[in-house]
């Protein structure tokens, strides 16, 4: 259930649906460019991201750029009318600059610093990688703005999906700068962190750490303050070639890759409001569950909610199998199609592939392509080209967008505290909730949004918090004053139990929402593994209970049996 509305394709100047993929033309002889070029105008292929991972072609050595090659692919792909997502390059730096700058690579909470070799090797604090990242895409900006081929920048790839924290010292120094600006003085800092707890107080700023591996458990407000810095450091790392773009091609949209509804370890709302338009990748995981579907719709309605209701691009999906799981599955016919066709219903205005040409070596030689191994004469192949028919006869639809009258409130930092190892029940998964509860409204034929607790939420019918462990003061009140204009709100299991700063609201649980509830929580009862209670509407809990009686809330179940028999469920 949802309204349809319409409006522009966001990228400046183009019109329909966008159709293709990553185009790695430097990983391949130059003789195979044109007959590429021939393939993709073939397949219908409008639009492709270029130069991802192209660094060390680039910038072969320190201050020396070799843009010859990436001249003539511009050119190529203008000419055979295909538009151009030009990446900035800077997701991996080159061996040279590492060996060079071996303090910019990332160190771990063990203290292991790790290695380059693969991609991502950079902490995103270190000023050597941010100068040498700003200075290539200087180069880049001044040599392209304009080109005809250019429709958007793509910057980085895919931050946080290998490095999402650095604990090294050049971190430190920069998460106790955050810290000085969050918070102000030591006391403030003592008194939100609570470190009267196990001899913890702290008297200079030089004391503080990242949550590194200790004897025992870390603070959860230490941990969870480090976690929102990480995330900063690295939306500071996209500001800044996001700045420089915009002041050297300000015609050209400026996106990233996000990774909505597969990662969770970067604050995506943060993100939306500076991005100019919303770009995700988007890979089912296998063994999660056999129907694709319910992962593609909870990270379509997530990009769909990031974007503000505007049109979204997934920048990245797989023809069939990936690479990276324990049993990477291929697709069966027909599934290409489907899937891709379920992003668009979501409100994707660009379906584009990891990537046009399957790799013959490297980490990702196992990954599929548009263009398999095998060549054009494949199932793959071909399904990739009928699609791309289809999609150009569907041109009309672009910048259509469902407006939805559900929202499941989603708030990063919860999720992030409720991640500490001292928690009541390992079962209790706020993602997992996340997942099941919005797999029910699918199920229900419901389209659904995502909101932020302190967001508006005045469009909303329906207001459903699975998992929100953490809620400020501000986001309890806008939540209770939304219920009181008439608004239905659902809550989910150990909400509300914890404020900002991850310490307990006292007096009982669920703590924001008790009065809102009408219901007082006195302890929490967990399940074993395998262990059930039964209910006496018939239905079985398998996860968790409580101790709980109602203040003013209509009883609809009781628990049957256990050791809670008789109370309210």
């Amino acid at each position: 259930m949802g309204t349809i509305l319409a409006m522009m394709f966001p990228i400046p100047g183009r019109r329909g649906l966008a159709f293709g993929g990553d185009y790695n033309p430097e990983q391949w002889p130059e003789h195979t460019w044109p007959a590429d070029i021939e393939l993709m105008r073939a397949a219908g292929v409008t639009m492709v991201t270029v130069g991802v991972f192209s660094w060390a072609m680039l910038e072969p050595a320190p201050g020396r750029y070799t843009f010859g090659w990436l001249d003539r692919v511009m050119d190529l792909l203008a000419a055979g009318g295909i538009a151009v997502d030009l990446a900035t390059a800077t997701a991996t730096p080159p061996p040279w600059f590492s060996r060079a700058h071996p303090d910019s690579l990332p160190v771990d909470a063990d203290g292991r610093r790790l290695s380059w070799g693969s991609r991502q090797a950079y902490c995103p604090s270190s000023p050597s990688y941010r100068t040498a990242a700003s200075a290539l895409v200087e180069r880049l900006a001044t040599r392209y703005a304009g080109h005809p081929a250019l429709a958007m920048w793509h910057v980085n790839n895919e931050y946080g999906c290998h490095v999402a924290r650095c604990w090294c010292d050049v971190s430190a120094a920069a998460f106790r700068g955050w810290l000085e600006r969050r918070y102000g003085d030591l006391g403030t800092l003592n008194e939100a962190w609570g470190t009267a707890f196990w001899s913890q107080r702290y008297s200079d700023w030089r004391e503080i750490l990242p949550p590194r591996h200790t004897p025992s458990f870390p603070n959860p407000t230490q941990q969870l303050d480090f976690f929102r810095f990480s995330s900063d450091e690295l939306l500071a790392c996209y500001l800044a070639e996001r700045d420089l773009l915009r002041r050297l091609a300000p015609s050209t949209p400026v996106t990233t890759n996000l990774m909505a509804g597969l990662a969770w370890e970067v604050d995506y709302w943060s993100w939306a409001g500076e991005m100019d338009l919303i770009a995700t990748d988007h890979y089912p995981v296998a063994a999660r569950t056999h129907d694709t579907g319910v992962q593609i719709a909870l990270a379509g309605d997530l990009a769909r909610s990031l974007a503000g209701g505007r049109p979204w691009l997934l920048m990245e999906h797989a023809t069939s199998a990936v690479n990276w799981q324990p049993r990477n599955l291929a697709k069966v016919p027909g599934q290409l199609r489907r899937e891709s066709l379920s992003h668009l219903a979501r409100g994707a205005d660009a379906l584009l592939y990891f990537q046009w040409r399957a790799s013959p070596a490297g980490a990702e030689q196992w990954h599929s392509g548009m263009l398999p191994h095998a060549g054009p004469e494949t199932k793959v192949f071909r399904e990739v080209s009928a699609l791309g028919g289809e999609l150009a006869a569907l041109g009309e639809i672009s910048g259509s967008v469902l407006r939805a009258d559900t929202a499941i409130l989603l708030d990063w930092s919860s999720l992030w505290a409720q991640e500490h190892a001292c928690q009541p029940s390992i079962d209790l998964r706020p993602v997992g909730l996340f997942e099941a509860w919005h797999a029910a409204l699918r199920t229900a034929g419901i389209v659904v949004d995502f909101a932020h607790p302190e967001a508006d939420l005045s469009r909303y019918r329906l207001l459903l918090a699975p998992a929100l462990y953490l809620v400020s003061d501000a986001g309890a009140a806008n939540l209770a004053a939304w219920v009181a204009t008439g608004g239905t709100a659902v809550i989910g299991p150990f909400s509300g139990v914890v404020n900002e700063h991850a310490q307990v609201r006292l007096g009982g649980y669920p703590g924001a929402f008790r009065d809102l509830l009408g219901v007082w929580v006195e302890e929490h009862f967990p399940l074993l593994d395998g262990e059930s209670v039964a209910l006496t509407d018939g239905s079985t809990g398998r996860l968790w209970t409580e101790l709980a009686e109602s203040r003013g809330a209509e009883v609809l179940a009781a628990y049957a049996d256990g050791p809670l028999a008789g109370r309210p469920a």
